[in-house]
């Protein structure tokens, strides 16, 4: 039992107010201690004080030795330097408190350890300016200098009953789910995992059995030997736990752990990030293991993944899984045949996880089973702020070195609330990403999207959901190739689905996405899309199914679409499907098809269109490919456009039913053929004969060879007149408007 000493009270308070002053933590990145930088490491206590810094309130002028039994309620004294030089073990009945500020240092390798007995509680009461610490007492600590911290518990466990744990041989495990072995708050411990043997090393903090009643809050393993925190069975929450640095797995759980998780952060872990299984000696042991875990960050490098479902794995649902630097997210062994079995019947789960930094050898996983939906990539904020350092941990934690935000992130799944980018990054569309209805996606100015999935790489916005693509002619938004060499086609584009009127119908579908479209509200409200650049678009699914660069379909007139550029894209440009929204300030050049479409309908106007190099028609208006008279009838005001050809289906293709369109200071160069509308389609030139298409201050400037205005055949020649247009503002030249943030002119 512990020697007690006899303080005076002025003395007790000055001690342990200077220990509490010195103790705010800049988590440090390093493992020596500077005593300059300003940064809490090594063994300082506080920032550049404390340890072998001394100052700082210098070090407390008394030490004791820890080892033995403790058989009585005992409370140690932070205004003591404790020397743990064997086992220290809490007896059943009894209780250890361990005030805020408390330091202990141990020597003595697997001998030192700080178990508690089932029956017997722990009370760590440290803050995140003081924490309780338990360290390496060497002048040169490193993993595995001592044990660690070890707590037995009366709660379930699918090893059995009144089993012994792996080191400590303390006995654990009964039928009270909310046994209660105190509460732990603010604890780092520092270089532990001894090892007897291969098979048998300390962990930073066990927990055998340990129940719901205990508290297990803001808990810190440190370059701990082997794995950082373990929960062998039990009930227990754990709640604000950072591992950093472990030799084997940064946290497990087994043997049927049923509490959750909250708010991990793991770095440099030698194995696994978290390594959940059911029972190393048979995967379908009662209770399986069952969790909840919620905002997780994991950094790598990972030698055994992000998360390794292994030995049954159990039932798991997790959720906002951010993962950085790892080259594999999800390891299942393909001979772990209960694992395997249970991915197959949906019982691990996993939503909104994203991969961060992914080396060229990345993988999502590598389970070879047929349910691939058992994950959902998303945009994850982890245990807080991605790869960097949570603002949960400041203060008590040390070592995040890779605190630093990721520099590069991938893009693919669902976004089902308010997402907002961040410009800093560089994110990486490998496949679909659509914002689900209810939601929303932010994308500031300056931020750019590189694409490498093909087909599957597209951005969708929902029918309910709504972007916001913030860019400034200084800083546009970009969607472009991730390919080295960028080609049209490289990946789909940007699909919005709206609720406004369209003459397909309600309910449809869209040509490419699967996203449903078409209401009764015109005014229905996409978001706000403003300088955005979307390049090497249109992945063809088939000669009838390509990407646009921009696909709007049922969009609605309370959507803002402006300053928007389509560049070498593989099909149209960008596309009006219906709906009633407006588009102002365009441009499109390079396309492999039409420049800008629209049809089925649409309601909205165009003002400022610069088109270039297009392969097809530079305008192409139609009503509706099935029927021409399908209503509403495809209506707009065009003003201010410029075609710069060649184009080899004209400058305006008036199409399958056309409409009712009026065109102002429409400046065309280098075509062939003005006013395209084919003799066959009986309803186009129908509307013309009615002078439903109208178009005043034409320009036809360098004709190409064998240039003709327009054929159409019909009776109604005026319904153009030429004159002296400026078109998008400068005739054929790059208009003022798109200074900064188009590209491609010359």
């Amino acid at each position: 039992m512990m020697k007690k000493k006899i303080f005076s009270i002025m003395l007790g308070l000055a001690a342990l107010t200077l220990v509490v002053s010195c103790s705010d933590d800049d988590n440090g990145p390093s493992n020596d201690p500077t005593c300059s930088d300003g940064i809490m490491n090594g063994d300082e206590t506080g920032i550049d004080c404390g340890g072998s810094c001394t100052p700082c309130g210098e070090e407390p002028a008394e030490t004791e030795d820890l080892e033995g039994e403790v058989t009585e309620n005992t409370e140690l004294d932070a205004s003591i330097a404790y020397n743990l030089t064997g086992a220290y073990v809490v007896k059943s009945g009894a209780t250890l408190t361990i005030p805020a500020g408390t330091t202990i240092k141990a020597a003595g390798g697997t001998a030192a350890f700080i178990g508690v007995e089932r029956g017997a509680t722990i009370n760590i009461n440290g803050t995140a300016s003081a924490p309780v610490v338990m360290t390496s007492g060497a002048a040169n600590p490193a993993q595995g200098d001592w044990g660690g911290l070890v707590i037995a518990g009366d709660a379930p466990t699918n090893k059995g009953t009144d089993v012994t744990t792996e080191v400590g041989d303390l006995t654990y495990g009964g039928a009270n789910a909310a046994d209660n072995s105190g509460s732990i708050t603010y604890l780092r411990v520092e270089y532990t995992g001894a090892t007897f043997s291969n098979d048998k090393e300390f962990n930073g903090v066990s927990l055998f059995g340990v129940g719901s009643g205990t508290t297990f809050e803001n808990v810190q393993s440190y370059m701990g030997g082997d794995d950082g925190i373990e929960f062998f069975g039990g009930s227990v929450d754990g709640i604000n736990l950072v591992s950093i640095g472990s030799g084997d797995d940064s946290i497990d759980f087994a043997d049927g752990w049923t509490g959750n998780g909250t708010n991990w952060y793991i770095a440099d872990g030698a194995k696994a990030g978290i390594e959940g299984s059911n029972n190393g000696d048979d995967g379908d042991a009662t209770p399986v293991t069952t969790t909840t875990l919620t905002n997780i960050t994991v950094v790598g490098p990972v030698a055994e993944g992000a998360l390794f479902f292994k030995e049954g794995g159990g039932s798991f649902t997790v959720d906002n899984f951010y993962v950085s630097g790892a080259d594999l997210g999800i390891n299942v062994k393909d001979t772990d045949v209960e694992a395997n079995a249970r991915i197959d019947a949906d019982d691990l789960m996993i939503s909104n996880i994203q991969f961060a930094d992914t080396p060229s050898e990345f993988a999502a996983t590598n389970y070879a089973g047929t349910n691939l939906d058992f994950y959902t990539e998303g945009v994850a904020t982890g245990a807080g702020n991605g790869a960097a350092a949570p603002d949960w941990a400041a203060g008590w934690t040390i070592g995040l070195s890779n605190s630093a935000p990721s520099s590069q992130q991938n893009l693919a799944g669902e976004a089902t609330g308010d997402v907002e980018l961040d410009a800093n990054i560089e994110y990486i569309l490998t496949s679909g990403f659509v914002v689900k209805e209810g939601g929303s996606l932010t994308i500031p100015a300056g931020t750019t999207i590189k694409a490498t999935g093909g087909t599957a790489a597209f951005i969708g916005v929902e029918r309910g959901a709504t972007i916001n693509i913030n860019g400034t002619a200084t800083a546009p938004v970009v969607m472009t190739s991730g390919v080295e060499n960028p080609a049209p086609g490289d990946w789909g584009g940007l699909v919005i689905a709206g609720d406004a009127p369209t003459n397909k119908g309600v309910d449809v579908t869209t040509e490419v996405g699967d996203l449903t479209y078409g209401g009764a509200n015109a005014e229905d409200n996409s978001g706000s899309i403003t300088y955005l650049r979307v390049e090497y678009t249109g992945a063809t699914f088939s000669n009838d199914k390509e990407f646009n660069g921009v696909s709007l379909f049922g969009v609605g007139s309370g959507t803002t679409f402006e300053n928007v550029q389509s560049y070498m894209g593989g099909d149209d440009g960008i596309e009006f499907f219906g709906g009633s929204v407006d588009g102002v300030n365009l441009v499109s050049i390079g396309s492999g098809d039409d420049s800008i479409d629209f049809a089925d309908g649409w309601t909205g106007n165009g003002t400022n269109w610069y088109i270039k190099d297009g392969a097809k028609a530079g305008i192409e208006g139609s009503n509706n490919g099935d029927d021409g008279d399908a209503t509403p009838v495809t209506t707009t005001t065009l003003t201010n456009i410029t075609v710069v050809g060649p184009v080899s289906e004209g400058a305006l293709f008036f199409k399958e039913g056309g409409g009712s369109f009026t065109v102002e200071n429409f400046y065309t160069e280098g075509i062939d053929l003005g006013i395209n509308v084919k003799d066959t389609d009986v309803e186009a030139n129908a509307r013309i004969d009615a002078d439903d298409l109208a178009i005043t201050t034409i320009e036809f400037a360098s004709p190409a060879t064998g240039f003709e205005a327009t054929n159409y055949a019909g009776t109604n020649m005026d319904f153009y007149s030429e004159g002296d247009a400026t078109g998008a503002g400068n005739k054929g030249g790059e208009p003022d408007w798109a200074t900064g943030w188009a590209i491609g002119f010359n």
